[in-house]
């Protein structure tokens, strides 16, 4: 039962709403708000079909990339004749560079199994164009990573590449040859997009639903569905 005190309270809130509703600092909350509602944001619970290896896949994608940005921050502290030199270096430089690998073969996997599910039904489209886009910046991010090692197989690689940067008319302002261009742009411009699209992803993924199985009505909704408890 409220009282009139509580009346009051609510009504006073009421009218401070009224007065701010044009700001833009409570337009930008209440658009976030109803984009991204915090049950679908961090849900306790998920359909049953999300119990796949594919979306098992797409964590591990996370979780190594996680661990290429940590190894490679610690190479980025000590720089290259830590990781030529020292044996801690070195087993950091081979744990930068195995996490990259795996990081691809889960994401491919990820990948092409999410095409076969064709999983930009239901509105989807943009969810599935930033996993591919993901991807493809990631490519670059490994190739400035290759041509970044301050060897010789370096060297070679970025002798190679330099044929098809000038083949695709880029060579002159993506220069594979400039180590210290390289340098920053993996280190620094890559990562952050790859980040940035990984983010973007996660989030279109909370937002708009996990696909549902081929045949299956995709516009049910989900707690109709066999559910299962997100972990």
């Amino acid at each position: 039962m409220t009282t009139i005190e509580e009346k009051g309270a609510v009504a006073e809130v009421d009218e401070v709403d009224e007065e701010v509703a044009g700001q833009w600092t409570v337009k930008i909350r209440r658009f976030l708000v109803a984009k991204l509602p915090p049950e679908r944001l961090i849900p306790d619970r998920q359909p049953a079909y999300m119990a796949s290896w594919i979306y098992i896949f797409g964590a591990l994608s996370i979780a190594a990339l996680t661990c290429v940005i940590l190894s490679g921050s610690l190479l980025a502290i000590e720089g290259p004749a830590w990781w030529h030199l020292s044996g801690l270096g070195l087993f950091v430089n081979s744990l930068h560079l195995w996490s990259v690998e795996l990081f691809f073969f889960f994401m491919v996997i990820h990948l092409w199994g999410k095409f076969f599910m064709a999983a930009w039904r239901g509105n989807r489209q943009l969810t599935w164009i930033t996993g591919v886009v993901t991807f493809l910046v990631s490519v670059g991010a490994a190739l400035t990573g290759y041509v970044s090692q301050t060897n010789f197989d370096s060297q070679w690689i970025s002798t190679q590449a330099k044929d098809g940067m000038n083949s695709l008319g880029i060579g002159a302002y993506f220069n594979v040859l400039n180590f210290g261009q390289m340098l920053m742009w993996h280190i620094y411009l890559l990562p952050i997009g790859v980040v940035a699209l990984t983010g973007l992803h996660v989030l279109m993924v909370r937002t708009k639903g996990i696909v549902t199985p081929i045949g299956a009505p995709d516009d049910a909704p989900a707690e109709d569905a066999t559910t299962a408890e997100a972990h």
